[in-house]
């Protein structure tokens, strides 16, 4: 009877620590395993069962990208200034191998690099650069870690600066300079401003000049062409009046000619043109001689008529 339940506590001890050994790695993870304390192989996700004693997880290694968020650093530029900058790193382990032995303590490694890389940077470049080149810094920076911790299993694959301090002194002496700057842009927007406001006027009144010009110059042509059409319209009533009174003198002396006037009535006729003449400024007359009697007969009526 006692053999029987030691084999059982056997097989339950042997049951109990096959399943103790039976490891799932979850997803994004990876398991570096020993046998015998060196190096075996190492397990990525899925199952896998190892052997009691012999076998142990030496290091459960993380695959997301990681954050790493450093301290402020003090650094001096080329124009000795001292600035604080703390950076960011965002790194990812690609081999669990060489993480595991690389380097011991690796982000402590991974922060002293990045000191020490980020002085040697900031000490090449002056205050003003240092303050508008972040991406060209971050660039640097991120291509000599990423070579410096290949051997270690892990890949940078961004760094960031997340402040840059310079001295109080300095840095109110910036925000006046700044002040300055604007205020400066703000007068010359200004300037610009009232110089485009002053074109634009110059160009309406030029405008308006060349308008009211070609309005006077259409209304001088339109008074032009009205006179000429008055004076046409004035001819043509001249003339026809003319052609009507020529018109009818040519038919009272067709009427007269078909009627064979007499010897008095033509005579009479000339005595009308005779006074027409008369009537006139001229001191000197000509009377025709078929008109010298008739005018001495009037002449000799006329004195008898007065005694």
């Amino acid at each position: 009877m006692v053999p029987v339940i030691i084999v059982v506590g056997i097989l339950l001890v042997v049951i109990i620590t096959v399943i103790a050994n039976i490891k799932i790695v979850p997803q994004s993870k990876a398991y570096v395993m020993e046998r015998l304390g060196a190096y075996h192989q190492t397990w990525d996700t899925g199952l896998h069962v190892a052997i009691p004693i012999i076998d142990r997880i030496s290091k459960q290694v993380s695959l997301k990208e990681q954050v790493a968020d450093f301290p402020p650093q003090p650094v001096i530029t080329k124009d000795n200034v001292t600035m604080q900058i703390d950076t960011v790193v965002f790194y990812q382990i690609t081999d669990p191998k060489l993480f595991t032995y690389g380097v011991e303590n690796p982000i402590v490694a991974i922060e002293n690099l990045t000191a020490t890389t980020l002085r040697n940077i900031i000490g090449d470049m002056e205050l003003d650069h240092t303050l508008t080149s972040r991406d060209t810094i971050n660039a640097r920076i991120r291509s000599i870690l990423d070579e410096a911790t290949d051997p270690w299993g892990i890949k940078i694959n961004r760094v960031e600066l997340k402040n840059i301090k310079p001295p109080a002194e300095i840095q109110d002496a910036m925000e006046k300079q700044m002040k300055a700057e604007r205020q400066r842009r703000e007068a010359i927007l200004r300037a610009e401003g009232e110089k485009a406001s002053n074109i634009l006027v110059a160009q309406g009144k030029k405008e308006s000049q060349i308008l009211a010009a070609e309005a006077d110059k259409q209304a001088a042509i339109l008074r032009a062409e009205a006179e000429r059409e008055a004076r046409i319209c004035e001819a043509e009533g001249e003339a026809e009046a003319l052609l009507k009174i020529n018109t009818a003198q040519a038919e009272a002396i067709r009427l007269i000619n078909e009627a064979n006037p007499g010897e008095a009535y033509l005579l009479i006729r000339k005595l009308m043109a005779f006074e027409k003449a008369a009537d006139g400024q001229s001191s000197k007359l000509i009377i025709p001689s078929d008109l010298q009697g008739l005018v001495g007969a009037v002449a000799t009526v006329a004195e008898s008529v007065k005694k």
